[in-house]
């Protein structure tokens, strides 16, 4: 007999649970066959047991129990089960040492394959009985779900059943996902999430990662070792403060880790057992949600300053203290005033990364170097101008610069004279009399029950506003007379990119359209802002305004839009080209820090893979349906990047870095249980 953890239990039929001695999700205790005896061995055929074990399979010479914890494999993970070190037509056992048999395994989303459990196997663990006669394939499976899928009309419907089959079949979840992609993605996340983080309180039925509040001050570390997964190699991590465009949505924001880590696995194959979502928890100052019975949040205004920063950094404190030096940390949706700092400060010590700086900035640097092919000249050849200048707009700004810095040895000074910014700023009034004077060019005014909300066009960032800029902005104010309105801007500028970050939909008015297109023969335009409500103008509105000569992508999807008799298919400049790519090099390579080198390999990696047929369509990004063979190609110059910079510490280095990456790729397929 061998003694077991406290988070053990006991059922009528055995012992059963997630025992830290000996459970095969959570690492490998022992290195020689162990014997479990059941304590009701009249029952042992009935539900949750723990068989008798002594397992002397063999591979390459080692039994299953010999293999070397440490082994990195299939995005970093530990391969526990054997699975990734076996071929594919080999059979695997899930369990190490306990078999969870019957009733319990078809609870088990990691294991469960529901009617695709053959008759071996359902003698072998116990399931005759539990599942009706036929055994079908998972293809068949898929086929089913798409057609059950497709009878939903309603998004979040949809997003509400995918939610519920990865907490029932996580291999069915992500073969649907990844063989379905184009149609599946914007229904896990942007524009769907958003509205399932608005509603996440109403929705919510299974915690799908850590929540991290205030109350867990001084004990972070304990609460994240109550996760049952022990090989972490990608948290990502919200704060909830500004969610896509919705603004601040508190403990809801969680909708955001959990779909940015579905992405991780379906298009840069990452092992879901490696991908921690966490939501901290300050507080919200979202008077709506605070007043909401179904909120899940703590219901208090947000920490700020000392109480905030203490909590941060006692959590990244902790992430490198369970997890190690080369845990990838994302940031997702904190606001503008906590993004930079948090960046600026944990990127020498950690391996962080803000997918709304760094990430959009990259998948859109690859978006303009395609668009490129068809408008002729090179980056410094281009005017930018940028409406909204906050995580987004200022992080793609710094890369555009960087880039043209790096092709003519430009200092960097120089490079960012020909990228011009006009700020939008958000606020908030209680009641309709409540106008902001000092702003009166441009107002946008949407009405939410009792909430009135204004965007103020604050104008052209220019040399003369230098006092009042935050930090990060100021880089970009150039000599200029104030330019209050985009429209007058763009006249004077005369940019040859328009480019829209600003949170605020129907800014990119026909007026400012049809400016761009009087004095540019193709105008780049890129209406970025996500959900879709946000977005700065539509696709027809773009083609139509611009007499079909715009080269246009979005943030949000767009249908494809026919035009003067030509069809038009818009591109969308989703993170999701970038960031599954980025996170599988770094962690195949065990990078310790993010360089900007990185992204720009990035972002010239994706460019690449724009073939002529794409742009005949219009198209400046490739079809999402090749996603994992992209994202294997921006990992291995990623790879690359960190083992020329000196960060990268798994060596040697491989010699074919595209296949490597390939070979590390978590696969959704069934395996054959013993």
């Amino acid at each position: 007999m061998i003694s077991l953890s406290r988070s053990s239990f006991l059922t009528s039929s055995g012992i059963y649970g997630s025992c830290n001695a000996f459970s095969g999700r959570q690492g490998i205790a022992h290195s020689t066959p162990v014997k479990v005896v059941a304590l009701n061995p009249n029952r042992e055929r009935n539900g949750s047991v723990v068989m008798e074990s002594t397992l002397q399979e063999t591979r390459e010479g080692s039994t299953v129990l010999d293999m070397d914890p440490k082994s990195t494999v299939s995005g970093g993970v530990q391969d526990v089960y054997g699975e990734d070190t076996a071929t594919e037509d080999q059979l695997v056992t899930p369990w190490s040492i306990s078999v969870a048999s019957g009733y319990s395994l078809l609870r088990d989303p990691h294991h469960n394959k529901g009617l695709a459990f053959a008759i071996k196997e359902r003698d072998s663990h116990f399931l005759r009985g539990l599942l009706p006669p036929v055994v079908v394939s998972q293809d068949l499976q898929v086929k089913k779900m798409m057609h059950n899928m497709r009878q939903y009309e309603v998004p979040l419907q949809k997003y509400m059943a995918m939610m519920d089959l990865q907490e029932m079949n996580e291999k069915l979840f992500y073969k649907l996902l990844i063989d379905n992609v184009e149609e599946l993605l914007p229904v896990v996340y942007t524009p769907t999430v958003g509205e399932a983080c608005q509603k996440y309180g109403s929705i919510f039925r299974r915690p799908q990662g850590l929540f991290i509040s205030l109350n867990e001050k001084g004990r972070i570390l304990e609460v994240l070792r109550n996760w049952p997964e022990k090989n972490i190699e990608v948290i990502v991590v919200t704060d909830g403060e500004r969610i896509l465009g919705l603004g601040d949505l508190g403990c809801q924001g969680m909708g955001i880790p959990v779909g940015k880590l579905s992405l991780y696995t379906a298009l840069g194959g990452v092992r879901p057992s490696a991908c921690l979502p966490i939501t901290i928890d300050v507080g919200t100052n979202n008077e709506k949600l605070l007043e909401d019975e179904f909120y899940i949040g703590l219901r208090q205004r947000r920490a700020t300053g000392q109480e905030y920063a203490e909590l941060l950094d006692e959590f990244m404190t902790a992430v490198k203290q369970n997890y190690g030096e080369k845990v990838l940390i994302q940031f997702e949706d904190f606001a503008n005033h906590n993004a930079f700092d948090l960046l600026a400060k944990y990127s020498t010590t950690h391996l962080v990364f803000n997918d709304d700086i760094q990430g959009t900035a990259s998948v859109v640097l690859a978006g303009l170097v395609a668009a490129l092919k068809q408008v002729g000249g090179t980056l410094a050849d281009h005017r930018f101008l940028f409406l909204g200048a906050g995580e987004a707009g200022t992080g793609i700004a710094k890369l555009i610069a960087l880039e043209i810095s790096k092709q003519t040895n430009m200092p960097l000074e120089e490079t960012q004279k020909n990228i011009w910014l006009v700020d939008s700023k958000v606020k908030i009034a209680w009641s309709c009399s409540l106008l902001f004077p000092r702003h009166p060019p441009l107002f946008l005014f949407c009405k939410c029950s009792s909430l009135n909300v204004f965007f103020a066009l604050q104008g052209l960032i220019v040399k003369s506003r230098m006092e009042s800029l935050q930090h990060f902005k100021k880089p970009w104010a150039h000599d200029h007379e104030p330019v209050k309105t985009l429209l007058d801007a763009v006249n004077d500028i005369k940019p040859t990119v328009l480019i829209g970050t600003s949170g605020v939909g129907q800014t990119f008015t026909k007026e400012v359209v049809e400016a761009m297109a009087s004095f540019n023969e193709k105008p780049i335009i890129l209406s970025l802002s996500n959900p879709t409500s946000q977005s700065e103008c539509t696709a027809e509105e773009a083609y139509t305004w611009s007499q079909g000569r715009a080269i246009f992508a979005s943030g949000s999807p767009f249908p494809p839009v026919e035009y003067d008799g030509k069809l038009f298919v818009p591109g969308q400049a989703n993170n999701a080209y970038i960031f599954p790519g980025i996170g599988l090099g770094l962690i195949m390579s065990g990078t310790i820090r993010v360089h900007d080198d990185m992204l720009l390999a990035a972002s010239e990696a994706l460019a690449a893979q724009v073939t002529e047929e794409n742009f005949e369509k219009g198209l400046i990004y490739p079809p999402f349906k090749n996603i994992r063979k992209i994202s294997a190609q921006i990992a291995a110059k990623v790879a690359a990047k960190a083992y020329e910079l000196g960060l990268a510490t798994r060596l040697p280095q491989p010699k074919d870095l595209v296949k490597h990456a390939e070979s590390c790729m978590y696969s959704p397929s069934y395996r054959n249980y013993r």
